[in-house]
């Protein structure tokens, strides 16, 4: 029984990347078929592509989401996997609905908020959230990353605007076009190398769950490979209702504000992942980053009711997940005999 659970939550979790990938592909190339800089199906492949390779650039974001709760000692291992079980299946529960909404909400915070919930769930002799660890490395990256990306997309773009002032703005537009493609990739490769080991995370609190692997040890390599390509093939399949909301519905980019959102976007990603191990939503960094380049314009150019609507889906990401983990958990505590 107790491998027939490993077996349930390695698929799972792959289910969870590959939703994962067709859930946030919009994140790394709305902005770039928006401007017309890549076409759709070439956009989808480069995405796809990036995210594999960026997957397997790293392993300090897996070990984060490891560590967001810790179980019992002693605890039977089936029990502790049906906890991780529950907060995947909840996490993919809230990934669907806002998919279907067409809301860019969070994967990772869906994930983190439904581990949090099915372990509340679970209660204390079971297992306990590792709340420092949730504040240090989610909640306040989480605050952060937007707020800077905001920022940092605003000057990025003033100081385009400011260098390019004088050059005629269809060889500017055209030249930007191009380096889309370069800052397209780089924000794929980010959300490869972020979103992908948020699923090595919990598919390694299974194997330490069932005392194959310990504490500090590397990866294994299956999982690394299984992971990377579940969210490269997601990727691959599109995300059409987010893209429209990402590249459309907020401002109407044109490619030197679309290349200032994807290269701020990117380099958030990358600073957060190997310097400080957090598992930032890639999903907030570039929304937050369109509207920030978006702004220069003129702050009544975004439509800041769609904004307002999306922020509204960031804040009931961790509580809703929570809740659908914690509703799966009691589910799986009645049908599964552990």
């Amino acid at each position: 029984m107790e491998l027939a659970i490993v077996i349930a939550v390695v698929v799972v979790a792959l289910g969870f990347d590959y939703t994962n990938g067709f859930h946030d592909a919009a994140n790394a190339i709305a902005t770039s078929v928006s401007t017309r800089a890549l076409t759709p199906r070439v956009a989808l492949i480069l995405a796809a592509v990036m995210n594999f390779v960026g997957a397997l650039l790293g392993q300090e974001v897996a070990h984060t989401v490891s560590d967001t709760i810790k179980f019992a000692d002693g605890l039977d291992a089936g029990h502790a996997l049906v906890v991780v079980l529950a907060g995947l299946l909840g996490a993919i529960a809230w990934n669907l609905i806002t998919w279907y909404f067409g809301l860019p909400s969070s994967s990772s915070h869906a994930l983190i908020g439904g581990l949090g919930g099915a372990t509340i769930a679970a209660g204390p002799d079971i297992a306990a959230v590792q709340w420092k660890t949730i504040i240090d490395k989610v909640v306040i990256p989480m605050v952060a990353s937007p707020l800077f990306g905001f920022a940092a997309a605003f000057v990025v773009m003033l100081s385009i605007m400011w260098i390019f002032r004088k050059r005629n703005p269809h060889k500017v537009f055209r030249g930007f076009r191009m380096a889309q493609t370069v800052s397209a990739a780089g924000l794929a490769l980010g959300h490869g190398l972020q979103d992908a080991q948020k699923t090595m995370g919990v598919i390694f609190l299974a194997l330490l769950a069932t005392d194959h692997v310990s504490e500090g040890d590397p990866l294994p390599l299956w999982v690394v490979i299984a992971a990377a390509s579940a969210i490269s093939l997601g990727t691959y399949s599109g995300g059409w209702r987010i893209m429209r909301t990402l590249g459309r519905r907020i401002i109407h980019l044109d490619p030197a504000r679309g290349f200032s959102a994807e290269s701020v976007g990117a380099a958030v990603l990358y600073t957060t992942a190997f310097v400080y191990a957090a598992p930032i939503s890639t999903t907030h960094i570039i929304t937050s980053s369109i509207m920030g380049a978006g702004a220069t314009k003129r702050f009544s150019a975004v439509r800041w009711g769609v904004a307002r609507s999306i922020v509204t889906a960031w804040v009931l990401t961790f509580p809703m997940a929570g809740l659908m983990a914690a509703i799966c958990y009691f589910v799986l505590h009645l049908v599964v005999p552990v």
